[in-house]
C-alpha cells in the first residue's frame, strides 16, 4: 500500500496516468535523495534525535547507499513507493532502528525539493563545464583563424569582410552570458 494511500483501490489508469515515469525519475534523484539525507542526519544529531553513535552509524550506511547508486546497483522495490522509502528501508533494514529516524522533521515535499535543488544545481554545474569548454575552444579556433578572411555579405550584397577569427570570436562572446546567468542560478 502507498503512504499517500487511503483504505479504497485506485484505479490502475489512474495511478499509471498520475505517477507516470516516477520511478524513472525517482532514480535520477537517488544520489541527491542520499546527499540531502546526510546533511539531514547532522541536523538530527544537533537537535539529539539522533545520538554521535546512530549518527555515524547511518552516514556511514547512507554513504554505501550512495555508493550502490553510483555503480548503478541501486534499484526501487516494486513493493516500495519512491527513492525516499527505499532508502530508509534500506537503512532500516541494514541497520536498524535509527534508519528509522531520518524521516523525522521532514516531509516528502521537502526531500523533493531538496532532491530537485540539488539536482539542478548538479545540472548547472555540467552545464557551464561544457559551456567553458565550448567557450575555449571558439577561443582558440578564434586565435588560429584571426589571419583567414572571410567575405562579408549583407543582403546578398558584398560587404565589409571579416575574418573567421572575428567569426569564432562572436560565438564564444554569445556565450558569456548565457554563463554569468547559469553561474547565478
Amino acid at each position: 500500500m502507498k503512504i499517500w494511500q487511503k483504505n479504497i483501490d485506485v484505479n490502475k489508469d489512474i495511478e499509471t496516468f498520475t505517477v507516470g515515469r516516477d520511478r524513472e525519475l525517482d532514480l535520477e534523484m537517488a544520489a541527491f535523495d542520499v546527499l540531502g539525507s546526510l546533511a539531514h542526519v547532522e541536523m538530527l544529531e544537533s537537535i539529539n534525535l539522533l545520538t554521535a553513535d546512530e549518527l555515524r552509524t547511518v552516514q556511514s550506511a547512507l554513504k554505501q547507499i550512495y555508493k550502490e547508486i553510483e555503480s548503478g546497483d541501486f534499484v526501487i522495490e516494486d513493493a516500495v513507493e519512491d527513492v525516499h522509502s527505499q532508502v530508509e528501508w534500506l537503512l532500516t533494514q541494514r541497520i536498524g532502528e535509527a534508519g528509522k529516524k531520518i524521516h523525522s522533521g521532514r516531509s516528502r515535499n521537502d526531500q523533493v525539493l531538496v532532491d530537485l535543488k540539488l539536482y539542478f544545481r548538479a545540472c548547472i554545474e555540467e552545464m557551464v563545464t561544457n559551456t567553458t569548454a565550448l567557450f575555449e575552444q571558439l577561443i582558440t579556433l578564434s586565435n588560429t583563424h584571426k589571419d583567414k578572411l572571410l567575405p562579408g555579405y549583407t543582403h546578398l550584397q558584398i560587404a565589409m569582410p571579416s575574418s573567421f577569427g572575428l567569426w569564432f570570436g562572436a560565438y564564444a562572446e554569445s556565450l558569456v552570458d548565457d554563463l554569468d546567468m547559469m553561474l547565478g542560478a
